[in-house]
């Protein structure tokens, strides 16, 4: 993603994120999407809901 540079360690693992501010600062598709892969990296261990379990929930809610 152009305006994103990665710091990584000797094994090159990926250890910290550069975001160059105003490269991506006029482009909202390109925010969208670093914000969506910091929340999928936060949830890649979370176990998985079914979609017949989560409507069931959120009918019990009072959401659907």
């Amino acid at each position: 993603m152009k305006g994103i540079s990665y710091i990584t360690d000797g094994h090159n693992k990926k250890k910290a994120v550069v975001i160059d501010l105003k490269t991506i600062e006029n482009n909202q598709d390109a925010i969208e999407d670093l914000l969506d892969i910091i929340v999928a990296e936060s949830r890649k261990d979370e176990p998985t809901v079914s979609w017949d379990d989560m409507k069931k929930k959120l009918h019990k809610k009072g959401k659907l």
